[in-house]
């Protein structure tokens, strides 16, 4: 977990991605600030870059800082052939919450496309979807028999931020506003370096997490 400290600026508190050619748009310019002082925006979800140094604890997965609750469980889903860490889920009251970061371009929307080809996907697999406009544009919402699923995306500067939460309808009401409070204090470390678009970011487990998965698996 980590907790970061507050500085000057303050601010309130299966289906993978198909390939795709990317989009064009102009990207938004961060307003004008003096030299001397730190742009941060007021809401996340934040680029490390300028990320508010706060107190929320969060979960450091490497290319996502995840905030858990503390009426929320963690659970890591592990690949069985290969060992690796697959996603890392946060068990809420109203459902399974799965934040994911993938490479994005750098001056095109991703989550627009994204969002399109998630609800035909899902349509195919037989689900009810409805598209919504949220805190940061498309979201959609969708059910499979008693299953609800609540999906938001963020594009930001060279990566895109995925977030569904999952779970029984008669605990959906308050999903989407539960996912979108994780989401909106959620950090994403991208990196530098060249990374085709829609690749994954890399996750990485908390030394401790880490170890006593491998224990488990030793034991098995």
């Amino acid at each position: 977990m980590v907790g970061r400290r507050r500085r000057g600026q303050h601010r309130r508190g299966r289906h993978a991605l198909p390939e795709s050619q990317e989009p064009t748009f102009r990207p938004q310019e961060a307003p004008d600030v003096d030299e001397d002082e730190e742009f941060v925006p007021e809401e996340g979800p934040y680029d490390v870059e300028v990320a508010p140094e706060d107190d929320i604890p969060r979960m450091d997965l490497g290319s996502v800082r995840v905030p858990v609750p503390e009426n929320c469980q963690v659970q890591v889903e592990m690949d069985q052939e290969t060992g690796n860490v697959r996603a890392v889920h946060v068990v809420t009251p109203h459902g399974q919450v799965t934040i994911s970061a993938y490479a994005a371009p750098k001056t095109s929307e991703l989550w627009p496309e994204v969002c399109a080809e998630l609800a035909e996907q899902l349509r195919s697999d037989g689900a009810i979807v409805r598209q919504l406009t949220g805190d940061w544009g498309k979201e959609l919402s969708a059910k499979m028999g008693d299953v609800s699923l609540h999906f938001v995306g963020v594009d930001g500067p060279r990566w895109m931020l995925r977030g569904v939460i999952a779970g029984p309808q008669h605990v959906s009401e308050g999903a989407p506003a539960q996912l979108r409070a994780l989401v909106r204090e959620t950090i994403v470390v991208r990196g530098s370096g060249p990374m085709p678009v829609r690749t994954p970011l890399p996750i990485t487990l908390p030394p401790a997490m880490a170890e006593a998965i491998a224990e488990q698996r030793g034991q098995a």
